[in-house]
């Protein structure tokens, strides 16, 4: 057998007693660099060899109001066939199993012990999705099908099924499906999850098969399974339910660690990413398909795709002469330390950049942002009266729901260095040229509750009285999950029967009398709040569709946010990831053309006015130059290069409203380079009809 030396060993690698650890699979600890790390199987310093006894469950889904299905069971024969349960020839390791492999990689010096998944029990289960935890797309031009579904209602069904398995690894899978975590499907996506349930004490692999699955979708076969076994065998103890270091969490943590080569920052303190277990080799964004380079494994007849993974001195930062596996050159050098979002802002104290003065008229076109005034540790305060010219309309963020207060009321302070007297000030001051300035209520991570009509009452007057106090021109609605979330049995969008989203139309109907035709009312979406309503109508999906309908004649406009959203299907039957032009034309058109609730026809969305209608970015997460190119597309149908949703307008929609940000505090800092392209853009088209 070959191996390879690691100079880690000089940073004091002692060996730990076999011990045998929560879950149902034998573990091993090491001490590394003073800290000890629990892995699954024998150590391979160990003689002898452990072989694990699995269960291996296919899982069938089956989703309401659609005919078809997800079968995993077709795929049994090839996952057996895999590395993961068949013996590969790897690399500088010799022939043996994907998990075994992956520990002689960790510990190259120790080869005595072997780590083996026995032939397993093959145990199929179905789980039926309800339409709140998840949806399933296709691909109009293939004929192929792709599940996104909620990672924990997975794992509750499954172990409802599955009793504890005494020594036995649970490893299952989905057919061409990925996962979003915690509920929420704006946590999007991961390729599955793994650990310790904490229902039955099973020790689990959850992941998926891709086969057949659309052309969007650019990982294959065993790829997404190999990638959560590797994290199991790193991190065994791992609580699905846990997704950052808090004192008494379960399993292997490190110093927070960046994605290498990334502008997306940092990846978390665990194996794997927060929310989604992603490996340092994902190159995917957020809200996508995850997607990396895998390490090519021919075997009889059929070449699997592997993933590639981070070692473990990959994620303590230490120096050695390999940091993934199988492909040893995936990752060239050990993690780099997070900067803390405090030392982000800390280092970035000023723009360099001046913003750009508007050169025209007004023209019907709105650049509008989100302002927090939000600065650190004693920095002038960022005021409301020095944002950029460009902005049209000004959202301040946020009145969250008061915790000291009856249900309902909402309550809003100014930030931190900002009087009331000078906040007022400074609304006045913009609004005296020209600008539109709105409070928005609640915010991401607060939770409204409205589901009490007598709490109307609370809502109103409370926000009456911080609309006046200010002098706002409205109010912007941004509840997002589980603030409004559909209940079951809420399946007509003309007449719902959520109370929360009952009593929230009461109340905004109430302020709008109160205040007049003046007052302005927006709502900002999440993704899975509007267009998700397309792929299915059940829980967050869909959830703002009432609240347009019932509010259409009195809403100022709404800007659904194209970043907090998951893949969802255009009205040309193709399926679309965030951060692309062609995303933000297809989920832009469902609410201009409208589109039948769920994809039953006999519920159709009625479309909604241009003028009615902004797109919703958020700054570092796609580019100025994306941005632009989606804006002109929609306003003036000319089509940048590459681009592959075609218009149903092909004229484009000159009298579209405009562009939201989140925000425009951090616009600033970015040098105004959003605001300076968008704006101006935006300010140059032909007035809107």
């Amino acid at each position: 057998m070959r191996i390879r030396m690691l100079s880690v060993l000089a940073l004091s690698l002692l060996l730990m007693p076999f011990a045998q650890a929560q879950g149902t699979v034998p573990t091993f600890s090491r001490s590394i660099g003073g800290n000890s790390y629990t892995l699954a199987g024998r150590d391979p310093a160990q003689s002898g060899t452990t072989v694990i006894p699995t269960m291996l469950v296919p899982i069938t889904l089956t989703f309401q109001s659609r005919s078809t299905s997800m079968d995993a069971a077709p795929d049994v024969r090839r996952v057996l066939k895999s590395p993961i349960f068949s013996r590969f020839d790897f690399p500088s390791i010799g022939k043996t199993q994907y998990a075994d492999a992956l520990l002689h990689a960790t510990f190259p010096v120790d080869t005595a012990g072997h780590t083996l998944l026995g032939r397993p029990q093959i145990r199929p289960v179905t789980i039926a999705i309800p339409p709140g935890d998840g949806y399933l797309l296709s691909s109009k031009k293939s004929g192929r099908f792709f599940a996104v579904v909620d990672s924990e209602f997975i794992e509750q069904q499954l172990f409802r099924q599955i009793p504890l398995q005494k020594g036995r690894l649970v490893i299952a899978f989905v057919h061409n499906t990925a996962y979003y975590a915690y509920g929420d499907a704006t946590v999007c996506c991961t390729w599955g999850t793994h650990g310790i349930d904490a229902a039955t004490g099973n020790s689990f692999v959850l992941g998926s098969y891709i086969h057949n699955a659309p052309a969007i979708v650019e990982d294959r076969d065993i790829q997404p399974l190999t990638q959560q076994l590797a994290e199991f065998i790193n991190d065994p103890l791992h609580d699905p339910q846990t997704w950052f270091h808090k004192p008494g969490a379960r399993g292997n943590f490190f110093p927070d660690w960046r994605f290498p080569g990334s502008r997306r920052g940092c990846g978390g303190a665990g194996i794997g990413s927060n929310y989604f277990l992603l490996e340092p080799t994902n190159t995917n964004p957020k809200n996508s398909f995850p997607s990396s380079t895998p390490f090519l494994a021919p075997t009889a007849g059929f070449t699997y795709h592997l993933a590639n993974v981070a070692l473990l001195p990959w994620y303590m930062e230490l120096t050695a002469d390999s940091y993934s596996f199988p492909d040893s050159h995936a990752l060239t050098g050990p993690a780099q330390p997070c900067p803390s979002r405090l030392a982000f802002f800390d280092n970035n104290p000023e723009p360099t950049a001046q913003p750009i003065t508007p050169s025209s008229p007004p023209n019907g076109h709105w650049l509008i942002g989100y302002w927090t005034g939000s600065r650190f540790r004693g920095t002038t305060p960022f005021a409301l009266r020095d944002v950029s010219p460009q902005w049209d309309v000004i959202l301040v963020a946020f009145a969250p729901p008061d915790k000291n207060a009856p249900e309902g009321t909402m309550h809003f302070q100014p930030p931190p260095g900002i009087t009331p007297e000078q906040l007022k000030a400074d609304i006045a001051y913009l609004k005296g040229r020209g600008k539109k300035v709105m409070i928005s209520l609640g915010g991401g991570g607060q939770y409204v509750n409205l589901d009490d009509a007598k709490d109307i009452p609370n809502f109103v007057s409370s926000v009456a009285s911080i609309v006046s106090q200010y002098g706002f021109d409205g109010v912007d609605i941004d509840f997002e999950s589980p603030s409004l979330v559909l209940a079951p049995g809420d399946t007509d969008f003309r007449h719902p029967t959520t109370p929360s989203i009952v009593n929230l139309i009461a109340g905004l109907r109430d302020l709008r009398r109160h205040f007049g035709p003046s007052f302005m009312i927006s709502l900002v979406p999440e993704g899975t709040q509007v267009p998700g309503g397309y792929a299915s109508y059940g829980g967050q999906f869909g959830s703002y569709l009432p609240i347009i309908y019932a509010l259409r004649n009195i809403l100022s406009f709404v800007d659904v946010q194209d970043y907090n959203t998951p893949p969802l299907e255009g009205l040309d039957g193709e399926i679309y990831q965030s951060h692309s032009v062609d995303y933000h034309a297809a989920m832009t058109e469902l609410l201009l053309h409208g589109f039948n609730v769920g994809g039953n026809p006999r519920e159709h969305f009625p479309p909604m006015p241009p003028d009615k209608v902004a797109v919703g970015f958020l700054t570092g997460y796609t580019t100025p130059e994306v941005v632009s190119q989606a804006m002109n597309y929609l306003i003036t149908g000319k089509a940048p290069t590459g681009t592959t949703y075609k218009l149903r307008r092909p004229s484009g929609y000159p009298a579209l409203i405009g562009s939201m940000f989140w925000t425009i505090d951090a616009d600033r800092i970015e040098n105004y380079q959003y605001s300076n392209l968008i704006g101006p853009q935006l300010h140059h088209y032909p007035k809107a009809q």
